[in-house]
């Protein structure tokens, strides 16, 4: 149990991350975003960003995503954080050896500013095991100052199956002062790379009720031009989201439509698909839309449909729920905490079109009252991460002041 006797002034954390959106990449990171924004309106933290971006010379839109990385502001203020977007450099082919380092050294002279400045900060709170964790890690360790490290998914669940990346994480489990698992399932995967289990709190991601809630129906399905049972898959569009196991079962759903929200380098390859295996009438596919009109196009579907192959924790879920709107996820580790109940949703026996199907069709046959399914998602509020999260920082740097070493 942590100390609840907490001093009077704000515990000042920096967040360092490269997982936090930017003035080119609104969407980008926003869960981090997201649990740092109720965290300082607790009125018990003040934060400053420091959200690395990679280096690239050219602004111009021949060079694609490259360029939009030049075109991201120095500095920016994003809901009343403080955000800075210092370049590093990504060196391809070796970039996952030389990450950590690289980030490191091109950033230590701004965080080091950033600590001589005003009041400086107490403690690092750094988001993505690798790089972004080791990196403040070494920067912690050079300025003097407690990092907690939070493990969010594919940095343990992918990285970690590389050498170099699997030795660097575990010198950085073992050298955290604490960590965190957004899922007990990943909590588990920690402990299996070497962490002490009282050493890793479990603090799930939560979800904005005041902005994820139900919208009018009708108006959003007209608005859509939505006329039958639509699923909807959210997600950039990549491989592991599964966006073409979704739309390979819409074949076996010819009385459903769905729509897909998202943007990515997979975009024309699953416009191919959904043309191949003769779909096109079904699905759509919307692009990426800001995070705030999603809850109108939650609450126009009936299923949110989750394929992903690799999630630490899927906010998407909670989001769709919040908004009234069951989903059918993937049974891999993460979902089965946020799928648990009838009126949250079903999760699959099998992560592919067929099993995607079957369960779309279980879920219909017996679909829960949208009303439950809101009542359900209020019990995933951000209060108790909020409250956890100060606990821990009050612990943390309690012992890093009188020279104590994390459990």
């Amino acid at each position: 149990m942590y100390s609840t006797s907490y001093s009077r002034r704000p515990l000042r954390v920096l967040t360092f991350t490269t997982l936090f959106p930017n003035s080119e990449q609104p969407s980008h990171g926003v869960f981090v975003e997201n649990r740092l924004r109720h965290l300082v309106a607790s009125g018990e933290v003040e934060s400053v960003v420091v959200a690395p971006v990679p280096y690239f010379p050219s602004t111009a839109r021949c060079f694609g995503d490259w360029a939009g990385y030049a075109r991201v502001d120095r500095q920016e203020m994003r809901h009343g954080l403080a955000i800075h977007h210092p370049r590093f450099p990504v060196i391809p082919r070796v970039g996952m050896s030389t990450g950590p380092a690289l980030l490191a050294a091109a950033t230590i002279s701004l965080v080091r500013r950033l600590l001589a400045k005003d009041r400086g900060f107490d403690v690092i709170d750094a988001h993505y095991f690798y790089p972004d964790g080791v990196s403040a890690l070494w920067i912690g360790r050079h300025l003097r100052r407690p990092v907690v490290i939070t493990a969010r998914g594919t940095d343990i669940n992918l990285i970690s199956r590389y050498a170099l990346p699997r030795r660097a994480i575990r010198w950085g489990i073992a050298n955290a002062d604490r960590l965190i698992a957004v899922s007990e399932a990943l909590k588990h995967a920690l402990v299996a790379l070497g962490a002490v289990p009282d050493g890793v709190e479990v603090l799930r991601n939560g979800v904005d009720l005041s902005m994820f809630r139900p919208t009018d129906r009708r108006v959003a399905r007209q608005a859509l031009g939505l006329t039958r049972p639509t699923l909807l898959s959210v997600g950039h569009l990549i491989e592991r989201k599964g966006h073409d196991r979704v739309i390979e079962a819409m074949r076996q759903l010819p009385d459903f439509d769905l729509m897909i929200v998202g943007e990515g380098p997979e975009r024309e390859a699953l416009g191919h698909l959904a043309r191949g295996v003769g779909v096109t009438d079904q699905v759509r596919l919307l692009g990426a839309r800001p995070h705030e009109m999603l809850p109108e196009i939650y609450g126009a579907a009936d299923a949110l449909v989750l394929a992903s192959s690799r999630e630490g924790w899927a906010n998407v879920l909670l989001e769709a729920m919040a908004c009234g709107t069951p989903v059918v996820a993937s049974n891999i580790w993460g979902n089965p905490e946020v799928v648990k109940t009838a009126a949250s949703g079903v999760l699959t026996e099998h992560n592919t079109p067929e099993g995607i199907a079957r369960a779309v069709r279980t879920l219909f046959a017996n679909l829960p009252a949208r009303a439950a399914t809101r009542a359900y998602a209020e019990g995933f509020s951000w209060d108790d991460t909020t409250r956890g999260q100060i606990a821990l920082f009050h612990c943390v740097i309690a012992r890093h002041r009188t020279g104590q070493r994390r459990n």
